[in-house]
């Protein structure tokens, strides 16, 4: 949304996965909750139980095996053999230092700019607590053309290597000029 924004020929076409103009409030208290947070990891068990904990509402299907591929996408063994979580821990600093309003800025006019002019495809897990069902409905409306898929027992975000969603990329993409 924001690249269509500042250069809007370099984007041809969209695929938004669970994610929109609005974030809701339910998710960002979930991810305030953890992001950020020391983490003690002793082994790659430790990580997938951790990724587990926090992403199992997310994902209620997965297995041990998911659990484990999981871990090691967000977990990273460091030279010295220690597992620490891969991303930056301060991106909870604005979530907190801002309250509920965080990560919140009215982006509704990009959205509406980059669906009404590019073929747009949001992808949406039906378990959502970042995109909820009310605000993909919204973002429906504002852009009737945006191809709409939601992924059945998901939430935030579709590995998007479900059924549902490589089907509807594959069609998105076939129709992209």
């Amino acid at each position: 949304m924001a690249l269509t924004a500042i250069r809007p020929k370099a984007v041809v076409a969209a695929i938004l996965n669970d994610i929109g103009p609005e974030v809701a409030p339910e998710g960002l208290a979930r991810i305030a909750a953890y992001s950020g947070q020391p983490v003690e990891i002793g082994s790659w068990a430790d990580a997938a139980a951790y990724a587990k904990r926090i992403n199992a509402v997310a994902f209620p299907h997965y297995s041990d095996a998911d659990w484990d591929a999981f871990a090691r996408r967000i977990f990273r063994q460091q030279p010295d053999g220690e597992i620490g979580l891969d991303y930056d821990p301060d991106i909870a600093v604005p979530i907190r230092a801002a309250g509920a309003k965080a990560l919140v800025p009215n982006l509704w006019p990009m959205f509406r700019r980059l669906a009404r002019k590019k073929p747009t495809l949001l992808v949406r897990g039906a378990n959502s607590d970042l995109l909820s069902a009310d605000i993909a409905g919204r973002m429906k409306k504002a852009a009737p053309a945006m191809a709409y898929v939601e992924v059945p027992g998901v939430g935030h975000a579709p590995m998007l290597d479900e059924p549902e969603a490589k089907a509807a990329i594959f069609e998105f993409l076939s129709e992209v000029d």
